[in-house]
């Protein structure tokens, strides 16, 4: 039992992505936070922008105490996710913001980080013929988290009078239990001795220093960095705006409710799905390329038909859940085309490096659409939408589609025999 691949890596790769994949239930609770606290909700919205930053930011910085250490890595990211929930849930009992950033933001975003790089090695060594599959498998977990935990956190708030402090304590209990189990499972497989050498602060800024140098100065590190980025910029510039451009469009409430767990679906689903679909191709690029072609051709026709102007819902919809699709199977294949280009010797701290990008899109994605819905077009009063302004973020993202496609043709060629063989 003890060596068994889906006991060692699957499951709690699944357990760790399922609760720290719930930083995307944010929208769920965000303006009872906001409500509770009396504060404005834009304001509060900079939680979540902070917690995708320290994201990114934190799988830079510690990529390769995960790669040297599993177990410590893990235990970090179960504590500091954990010690994240329950503070958040103190700070809005003490109506304290610059808490909730801290907590929230700070200490639950290290959590994530970690716990997102933690079992992705792991997995792509236990499944050396499907790593794609396998990568995919968990990460869809992250993405899935959403759909499973957005009913359970709305159960407690309504039980609890819309005061979100108390869920996030029952919910912090619950993610504690489950990624600990995760971290004591967690195990790469026999061969594969796991470093536990210390390091002081020198080594640890020399080594980062040097994958910052070995990733940046490559320029096929550089070109995966671009696309990467794009892909989670548009996603969260169009992720953020869903939820108006269902009402726009003239849904109801229960159906745009309804159609939100199809698109988180459609985020699981992707993560899985293209990342399977790469373990068939010879150059796993292949398949971003794929994902940029149809995000380009769907919001391209939706521009041209002004589709959310006109309430063209088919079109809205099948494009949404496109690009929901299309930003998880881009996360999915990241660790899996970086391995193709440089090996599995380091690949924790290059997937770290390359998670920067997410550090940097969760502070642009949003406000790129916040930006151009508050300064194009025109607010109904009555509705408090603004079609135009929706309709003009799609140019943005087409846009930048566009150059993601360019970079794959020009800058990521298919890896060399030695390269993959790294």
């Amino acid at each position: 039992m003890g060596e068994n691949k889906w006991i060692r890596a699957a499951i709690p790769a699944l357990l760790l992505h399922c609760s720290i994949g719930t930083v995307y239930c944010w929208g769920t609770f965000s303006k009872e936070i906001a409500a509770y606290i009396g504060q404005e909700n834009s304001a509060v919205q900079w939680a979540f922008s902070f917690a995708i930053f320290f994201l990114g930011m934190s799988a830079a910085f510690l990529g390769d105490v995960v790669e040297k250490d599993i177990k410590k890595s893990s235990l970090i990211a179960t504590i500091c996710f954990t010690a994240g929930m329950v503070g958040t849930g103190a700070a809005i009992l003490l109506k304290s913001l610059p808490l909730i950033y801290l907590f929230y933001g700070c200490i639950m975003g290290i959590g994530l980080g970690t716990g997102y790089l933690s079992p992705v090695k792991t997995l792509m060594l236990w499944f050396k013929d499907r790593k794609g599959l396998a990568t995919g498998l968990a990460v869809a977990g992250f993405g899935l988290a959403k759909a499973i935990a957005t009913p359970v956190m709305q159960f407690f708030l309504d039980k609890f009078d819309n005061n979100p402090a108390y869920m996030f304590f029952i919910m912090g209990g619950i993610y504690c239990v489950m990624m600990f189990v995760g971290h004591l499972l967690l195990k790469k497989p026999e061969g594969w001795v796991e470093s536990h050498e210390k390091g002081g602060i020198k080594e640890f800024f020399a080594t980062l220093g040097k994958n910052f140098k070995f990733s940046f100065s490559n320029k096929t590190f550089i070109g995966i960095w671009i696309m990467f980025y794009i892909n989670i910029h548009c996603g969260l510039a169009l992720i953020s705006q869903e939820k108006a451009i269902f009402s726009t469009i003239g849904l109801p409430l229960a159906t745009a409710a309804t159609l939100g767990s199809v698109t988180a679906i459609a985020n699981a689903a992707g993560r899985l799905g293209f990342s399977a679909w790469a373990d068939t191709f010879k150059d796993r690029n292949t398949i971003y390329k794929l994902i940029f072609i149809l995000s380009i051709a769907l919001t391209g026709a939706t521009i041209l038909t002004k589709g959310i102007e006109s309430k063209i819902v088919v079109l809205c919809v099948a494009l949404l859940i496109m690009v929901n699709a299309g930003y998880g199977g881009g996360f999915s294949n990241v660790p899996t085309l970086l391995s193709d280009h440089f090996g599995m010797k380091s690949i924790s701290a290059v997937h770290g490096m390359c998670l920067s990008a997410w550090a940097i899109a969760g502070l642009t994605g949003n406000q790129m659409a916040t930006y151009i819905v508050e300064h194009t077009g025109a607010i109904d009063p009555e509705t408090g939408l603004n079609p135009v302004g929706y309709q003009n973020v799609l140019y943005a993202t087409c846009a930048l589609y566009i150059v993601a496609l360019i970079v794959c043709f020009v800058l990521v060629k298919a890896p060399k025999k030695e390269e993959a063989k790294a």
